[in-house]
């Protein structure tokens, strides 16, 4: 049985997606169904190596198609989002 997110948690990612997080930027990327895990997981860890980015939610859809949520703490500079090219 699958236990529902802790309420700061939820909260958090409501923040997120409404970009009123001051202390966090957030990145939504969409996974197609078609990529499998090692290459989405090898992207996503390119992400973390040179973006400075964290993983902060992952869904996966009935079609198999995944929702994935990075997160890096703001930063002065400004560093472009990724995105996901397979």
């Amino acid at each position: 049985m699958v236990q529902p997110a802790p309420r700061a948690f939820n909260e958090g990612m409501q923040q997120a997606e409404e970009g009123t997080d001051p202390d966090w930027e957030y990145a939504p990327l969409r996974i197609p169904a078609d990529v499998g895990r090692i290459p989405a997981a090898a992207q996503l860890s390119l992400h973390a190596e040179f973006g400075g980015w964290e993983l902060a939610q992952v869904q996966r859809f009935e079609d198999g198609t995944r929702r994935v949520v990075l997160r890096r703490r703001r930063h002065r500079t400004g560093m472009p989002l990724p995105v996901l090219s397979l």
